[in-house]
């Protein structure tokens, strides 16, 4: 019977459900090309000053000789207008289509973030004490799921606007566009969190009853250790799974409330605020359109595989 030889080495290192994940995603061809194009989205957001300094435009210049009376361009796509310049406001509309990239990953980055910290502290908080406190926050989680997210995204910059500056009387249109971007991610991190913490809730109370936990409270390990050493790390594939997923969801929140006029307003680049204008120009002007809604599209399609094909990689029963 042969042996192996002295020479040999073998690979004795385990491999944790997180290195198998990203060895898997590093596999699926489709993932990869839609994280190339979300970092090229990023890559468009951080750098858009200097790609519209490059063209020599900014995003808030009027170009009012060169539209014709009735608001139409009098030029095209040229070397010092790329994509063109817009309807009636003449703003240069490659340096808007950069800077409108920025409102809504900024909006989808931070509300995300904001969510899935307080999603999964109330939700290991709720699951693992049991008793009345779990009662009082599956109470609040439901009571946050029934109410109409869009009635509290119209009312909410009103009455913001109220507050800090008397009504819009007192506010000028950059006072205007401020509240209503810290509005939006407000209105949206309030209403978020509820989703990811009745998982994880679900998640804790069936790790709670694991033989680690229970060998963890007889050796007198604090409460605390416990919950943010032993059953964050096992929580680690949902939360990533329902992060990835809700980014593309708030990037369509973002531009669809700004679209419906409940969202983002001027002076601010967006790509919603653009979609909206455009619609009284699209035949004359198809790009003015056609533009901001690729882009949307495209970010969104590309956020959305890339989140599906995370959940393929965390799932042990899923071979791809």
């Amino acid at each position: 019977m042969s042996s192996p030889s002295r020479g040999a080495v073998v690979d004795t290192t385990s491999k944790s459900p997180m290195r198998i994940a990203l060895r898997r995603l590093r596999a699926d061809k489709v993932a990869m090309t839609c994280a190339a194009i979300c970092g090229f989205f990023v890559f468009i957001a951080v750098f858009a000053p200097v790609l519209s300094g490059i063209a020599g435009q900014d995003p808030t210049t009027y170009h009012f000789e060169l539209v014709d009376k009735y608001g139409f361009p009098t030029v095209g796509p040229n070397s010092e207008h790329w994509f063109g310049i817009e309807p009636r406001l003449g703003r240069d509309l490659f340096a808007r289509w950069v800077h409108g990239a920025r409102p809504s990953l900024i909006v989808a980055g931070t509300t995300a973030a904001i969510t899935t910290v307080i999603g999964v502290v109330v939700g290991m908080v709720a699951g693992f004490a049991g008793g009345w406190v779990d009662k009082a926050f599956s109470w609040l989680i439901d009571f946050m799921l029934s109410l109409p997210v869009l009635l509290f995204a119209i009312a909410f910059p009103a009455v913001m606007i109220g507050l800090f500056h008397g009504g819009p009387d007192g506010a000028t249109p950059e006072d205007v566009s401020n509240i209503r971007f810290i509005s939006l991610i407000t209105v949206l991190s309030l209403f978020g969190w509820a989703g990811l913490a009745r998982l994880i809730r679900g998640q804790v109370l069936s790790l709670r009853e694991r033989d680690f936990i229970a060998a963890a409270r007889v050796l007198g390990v604090p409460t605390w250790r416990i919950m943010f050493k032993e059953l964050l790390p096992n929580l680690v594939a949902p939360i990533v799974v329902s992060t990835s997923l809700a980014l593309p969801a708030y990037v369509v929140a973002e531009a669809g409330l700004t679209f419906l006029g409940v969202g983002l307003t001027e002076p601010t680049p967006s790509w919603g605020l653009t979609i909206a204008a455009a619609q009284n120009y699209y035949r004359a002007e198809p790009l003015y359109l056609w533009l901001p809604v690729l882009g949307v599209t495209v970010l969104v399609l590309a956020l959305s595989l890339l989140g599906d094909a995370i959940r393929d990689a965390f799932d042990p029963k899923t071979r791809r």
